[in-house]
C-alpha cells in the first residue's frame, strides 16, 4: 500500500486522482498529521448467489467421502 503524504485537505483535492489509481488495484494510505486517518481501496466486486452455489458445488465433488464414517458418527464426536 502507498501511502500519500499529505493532510486530509490535499487528499480532498486529488480525489478523482486517487479513486481512479484504486479503482485500478492500488491501494492508497491518507495520513493526518503523520498518522494513517484512512486506506482507499480497490471496490469489491460483488459475489452473485448462483457463483456462490457454484463454488460450493465444485468443492463438494472434490471431497471423497471416508468409506464407513457417517455423519451421525461425528455428530456423537462433536465434530461436526
Amino acid at each position: 500500500m502507498k501511502s500519500l503524504d499529505s493532510w486530509l485537505f490535499e487528499a480532498k483535492q486529488k480525489l478523482s486522482e486517487l479513486v481512479e489509481r484504486a479503482s485500478a488495484g492500488e491501494q492508497i494510505g491518507i495520513t493526518r498529521r503523520g498518522e494513517l486517518a484512512a486506506v482507499i481501496v480497490p471496490a469489491q466486486t460483488e459475489n452473485r448467489l448462483v457463483d456462490v452455489f457454484a463454488d460450493i458445488e465444485r468443492l463438494r465433488r472434490r471431497v471423497r467421502r471416508v468409506k464407513g464414517l457417517k455423519a451421525k458418527d461425528l455428530i456423537e464426536e462433536g465434530r461436526a
